[in-house]
């Protein structure tokens, strides 16, 4: 294969990547007018109906709009040799193969955001804002991106100079210390994720003493998991949208509520979705989760390790020099079919263990008042409660509301 053919092949995937994902958002948009199923007919009165249907509506539109224009980005950079011309210009102020690939990578990504921007504003301060979820303010924006630049300029810019100087001592063997040093900051992220980089967003005050704590306390007693962190984050900061998570693991763990959960739910509700939450820990999926992701990290790489300093890679995209970076773009570009096979597989494997926990929750504890608590969470975030099934086998994480529901009615 020639250089100018794996150019073209590149242009082909990123075509072809574009066209499905709108092909997926047509067949969506199509079910947004579908009758709901009588196991659904209750969460909406008329007039929220139809603001949950405009709601689905403007966001179909924005999110054509967006796809649409990071496509014309790609295609220009790809078509008029803008990573060329990013190469040469960041060459002009080094000769150290880590220093260019960072500036490389923080030109491209750092422009990028500068483009996107716009598209972010416009997403939370007229269209989040026109349907009532936006609670954030223009200085908590722009403090929310600044963080976001250091924390990439500090942790992204560390791992990937770490990577490239693993490549400089090792070429083909980079990949093994690459993924131990992966699976080390994966581990530790988990583990202490909500104490280093929650604070940083979002301030994180324990639950006070009271029914809902107790009521939280006696179930963990009941099913023996151990939780003595149990913790309200103020996501009222930015939305009204309620969520509620765990994280950590041994007497790391701990169970995360949004302020807008507690104001939403019956405390019964509460304690029914961290039923959930629980079987998640119980069943092991975080464990499964990370082991299954250390593999394919393991598998992405070293594939990544027999092609990156092949001449063609970087040629096909323009740059005559054989570059780490270069390399590593059209390496992510070719590779990215085989990204959406495995992502396929982990949205499978994320649905099965849903209802897993979804029956950990009802069995230990109750499954209605965690149908209700779906119901009113899907309700009062205008939910899509007719997601085309193509659409949801390959982008949906969690099953639909539907399915969640007919599975603890069983």
């Amino acid at each position: 294969m020639t250089s100018e053919s794996l150019f073209y092949l590149i242009i082909i995937i990123v075509s072809m990547n574009f066209l499905f994902d709108r092909l997926l958002h047509r067949l969506n948009v199509s079910r947004f007018n579908d009758s709901l199923p009588k196991e659904l007919s209750d969460i909406y009165e008329k007039e929220a109906y139809q603001k949950s249907q405009a709601y689905k509506k403007t966001n179909a539109k924005f999110s054509s709009l967006t796809a649409t224009f990071s496509f014309l980005i790609t295609m220009s950079f790809l078509l008029f040799d803008g990573f060329r011309f990013v190469d040469a210009f960041v060459r002009q102020f080094s000769s150290n193969t880590i220093v260019i690939t960072l500036l490389f990578f923080g030109i491209i990504m750092i422009g990028l955001d500068i483009l996107t921007t716009p598209f972010s504003y416009y997403r939370t301060f007229v269209i989040e804002e026109k349907f009532g979820f936006n609670k954030s303010t223009k200085k908590t924006f722009w403090l929310d991106k600044l963080k976001g630049w250091l924390m990439t300029i500090i942790l992204g810019g560390t791992i990937l100079g770490l990577i490239v100087w693993f490549y400089e001592l090792t070429t083909t063997n980079f990949w093994l210390y690459t993924w131990l040093l992966i699976t080390v900051f994966s581990v530790f992220m988990n583990f202490f994720y909500a104490k280093l980089i929650v604070p940083i967003f979002n301030k994180q005050t324990p639950l006070e003493d009271g029914s809902l704590k107790n009521a939280i306390q006696n179930y963990a007693s009941k099913v023996g998991f151990k939780l003595d962190n149990i913790f309200v984050i103020d996501g009222s900061k930015r939305s009204t949208k309620a969520n509620a998570y765990f994280s950590g693991f041994g007497a790391q763990k701990r169970i995360t509520l949004y302020d807008t959960l507690i104001n939403d739910l019956e405390e019964e509700e509460i304690v029914a979705v961290l039923a959930h939450e629980v079987g998640h820990y119980k069943r092991n999926h975080i464990i499964y989760n990370l082991i299954l992701s250390t593999a394919l990290t393991g598998l992405t790489l070293y594939i990544l390790s027999l092609t990156v300093s092949s001449p063609l890679l970087s040629n096909a995209l323009g740059v005559e020099t054989v570059s780490f970076h270069i390399g590593l773009i059209a390496f992510g570009i070719l590779y990215s079919p085989i990204s959406e096979v495995t992502s396929l597989f982990m949205n499978v494997l994320s649905r099965k263990f849903e209802y897993q926990a979804d029956d950990f929750a009802k069995h230990t504890f109750d499954g209605k008042p965690l149908v209700s608590s779906l119901k009113k969470l899907s309700k009062n975030s205008l939910s899509n409660l007719t997601p085309h099934p193509a659409y949801v086998f390959v982008n949906y994480s969690h099953p639909t509301l539907y399915n969640r529901i007919l599975n603890l009615d069983k």
